[in-house]
């Protein structure tokens, strides 16, 4: 009988659909886990459990009714406490625990870039109560950006442009963290000419870099991304620089989703997911490997020969208006009339106002034109109530 090796997927989302199927193509054994029932991908793994994965007793009973051969966290929202614990015990946690602990808040992962390492980022500060952020706002400057420690998607940011902005600021932390009542990041709020997610994969035979990827974010949550962004040759340098840094001291096999701020000359760290980048979905139509097959062939430890670019591409996401229990996507065949155009469709059970539902990927020989093209399939793309 054919003995595989076993993956435990924590979170179970769009991208992890796409990290389980790679993963089945190589001939392992799959089990996924979320909070909620039918997620994506649990429609394709082997075996699914639904849990809450921020409580550690339930987190350490699938592990060790699985037993799996590597653990891979999907999402940030995780008892990570119970990971370094698991780690200790023996089970393998990709990249690692300490990697899986560090970048589940903002707070771990910025000290760690800002202070040990002494990456360039915006000024910030921290607070865990109103009065304390009214102060650290005051002190970061106005206008600055306020987020909770730990989030998904984007949820729980806002600008804070003025004094008057701070009690709605607040109140979006507290409402969008994963963690209610939860401690929130003041930013300085820098004047980037563009922001860019450069993929990098920790692999057997070194660190690599896929091409960076450009991304407009609007309330914190990708709405288009691209790849090749153009930059300089300075810029490519210090952003590898900062990822090669970032990267190496977490340490372990994998793809790490690295975002920067690029502002003249000068790059800015600002976040990392030690795992595929909901931006990077556009490498489904653009490289010889995706980020989804470069995630499984490091962890697995296999080598990777090269991460070649293929065509330039563009990816936008369409986003649900409103919570509802049944719907429908519509305008999928006019979206795929268009020329080197794809359209992926996620099967979520609900919608909620905001929530991903389906992206739209196109390929062409100019970003321009492939940019256009998923500006128009996104634009044929309709949910409806059923």
């Amino acid at each position: 009988m054919y003995k595989s090796k076993k993956i435990l997927l924590l979170g179970s989302g769009e991208l992890g659909k796409e990290v389980i199927l790679e993963a089945q193509r190589l001939g392992v054994e799959t089990v996924a886990v979320d909070r909620y029932e039918h997620a994506p991908a649990m429609q394709v793994a082997h075996r699914s459990y639904v849990i809450d994965m921020l409580d550690a007793e339930q987190l350490r009973g699938v592990v060790e009714k699985e037993q799996p051969d590597l653990i891979v966290p999907e999402i940030e929202a995780i008892a990570t406490s119970e990971l370094v614990k698991l780690e200790e015990e023996g089970f393998q946690v990709i990249p690692t625990a300490r990697a899986a602990k560090l970048t589940m808040d903002r707070e771990g992962i910025r000290r760690l870039a800002s202070e040990t390492l002494e990456i360039p980022t915006a000024a910030y500060k921290f607070a865990n109560t109103y009065e304390e952020f009214v102060q650290a706002a005051k002190e970061v400057g106005f206008p600055n950006v306020v987020k909770p420690l730990m989030s998904s998607s984007g949820k729980g940011q806002s600008v804070c442009r003025t004094e008057g902005d701070l009690e709605d600021c607040w109140k979006i932390a507290m409402e969008g963290g994963r963690v209610q009542n939860g401690r929130v990041i003041i930013e300085e709020f820098i004047r980037f000419d563009s922001e860019i997610t450069l993929l990098t994969v920790r692999t057997v035979n070194g660190t690599m870099f896929c091409a960076p990827i450009g991304h407009i974010q609007q309330g914190g949550d990708y709405i288009e991304s691209w790849q090749p962004h153009n930059m300089t040759e300075t810029q490519i340098m210090e952003a590898k620089r900062i990822a090669h840094a970032i990267t190496d001291e977490l340490g372990g096999y994998g793809l790490f989703g690295v975002e920067l701020f690029l502002s003249g000359d000068k790059v800015y760290f600002s976040e990392v997911s030690p795992r595929p980048h909901d931006t990077g979905l556009v490498t489904l139509v653009t490289q010889n490997l995706s980020e989804f097959a470069l995630h499984i062939r490091a962890i697995l430890g296999f080598p990777i020969p090269e991460v070649k670019l293929i065509s330039p591409g563009a990816s936008r996401p369409l986003k649900a208006q409103d919570e509802l229990s049944e719907y429908s996507i519509v305008g999928v065949e006019q979206a795929l009339a268009l020329p080197n155009t794809q359209v992926r469709l996620f099967a979520k059970p609900v919608t909620k106002a905001g929530r991903r539902v389906a992206v739209a990927l196109s390929s062409a020989d100019s970003i321009e034109v492939a940019r256009v093209n998923a500006a128009r399939a996104l634009e044929c793309l309709v949910v409806e109530k059923e």
